[in-house]
């Protein structure tokens, strides 16, 4: 029977403010591994964090290598045969760890367990790719229909349960991906494979939200919100054309990046600073990844 002591817990962290991250360490069972990858030269408060955690490892990048790096940076330095990847701006349920250990003795065969919100109903945690099928979940979900532990095509990244048993080597995630959707590749890779991914409504989480990096002054806000809207246009256009094709990723994002044009003109005019930067960095995202540029942008102004 698999037990705490077959999982490690990975934490990628990027100026993640203290309480932040104290806050999910509390919420983790003192028994399990936890190795925080901080995507920087150095934790500023590591002292503080491994004074108060007896199970904490905390290993520094030396650069921002983003969510799938820096949680393949992690994976390859765990020895167990369980990794739960953790959001730092997320807290387990109180009865989270003594569940994970019946949802493992459960769930015989998967790649991967997602978790489910404790209090959001709106955000769906898991789905699948086709439209129609995952109308049908989502409306299973909202009325609290679905399996204790429910086979899905997809898992979202905040919290997730990886079987490392199930992968050759620990390059899990596509690194070409900087931010946002590593973890709907992934998926999609398990699916094609003929693999099981679940969501448990035994694993509940608490969720703040885009708040597990870059600080909380106005200026990281800012940059925040510009590598938001870059990236997240990016990984769009580039995950339709890996896993359908160039094609299906333009007919995707097309109108997108008309629409991002002519806003960020029409804001540019009216002078709407905010509204005409997010619309600038819309675009930019979707007309890079569609001249076969890399997901580049940092924004270290």
């Amino acid at each position: 029977m698999p037990s705490l002591e077959s999982i490690t817990v990975i934490i990628v962290t990027y100026l993640t403010q203290k309480h932040i991250l104290i806050n999910c360490l509390k919420s983790i069972d003192k028994r399990v591994k936890i190795k925080i990858v901080e995507n920087s030269q150095k934790l500023e408060f590591e002292n503080e964090i491994l004074s108060n955690f007896d199970n904490v490892e905390i290993i520094c990048t030396g650069e921002n290598l983003g969510y799938g790096k820096g949680n393949n940076f992690g994976l390859k330095l765990t020895k167990t045969d369980y990794a739960l990847i953790l959001n730092p701006d997320l807290v387990c349920d109180n009865k989270f760890f003594s569940n994970i250990v019946k949802v493992l003795d459960n769930a015989k065969d998967f790649s991967i367990i997602g978790c489910q919100y404790q209090k959001d109903r709106i955000f769906l945690p898991a789905g699948f790719f086709d439209k129609k099928q995952n109308q049908e979940f989502a409306q299973k979900f909202k009325n609290e229909k679905i399996d204790n532990l429910e086979k899905v095509d997809w898992v979202t990244g905040c919290s997730m349960l990886v079987n490392l048993k199930k992968f050759s080597n620990k390059e899990v995630f596509d690194k070409n991906f900087f931010l946002y959707f590593e973890e709907f590749d992934l998926c999609k890779s398990v699916v094609d494979k003929g693999e099981n991914i679940y969501t448990s409504k035994y694993l509940k989480i608490d969720h703040l939200g885009f708040q597990s990096s870059l600080g909380n002054n106005l200026e990281n806000k800012d940059r925040a919100n510009r590598l938001r809207e870059w990236h997240w246009m990016w990984s769009s256009f580039y995950f339709y054309k890996k896993n359908y094709s160039y094609m299906k990723a333009l007919c995707k994002m097309f109108g997108k990046l008309i629409k991002s044009f002519l806003k960020f003109n029409y804001y540019f005019l009216t002078l709407q600073k905010a509204n005409k930067e997010k619309y600038l960095y819309r675009f930019l995202g979707i007309f890079n990844g569609m001249i076969g540029r890399s997901s580049f942008f940092r924004d270290n102004k």
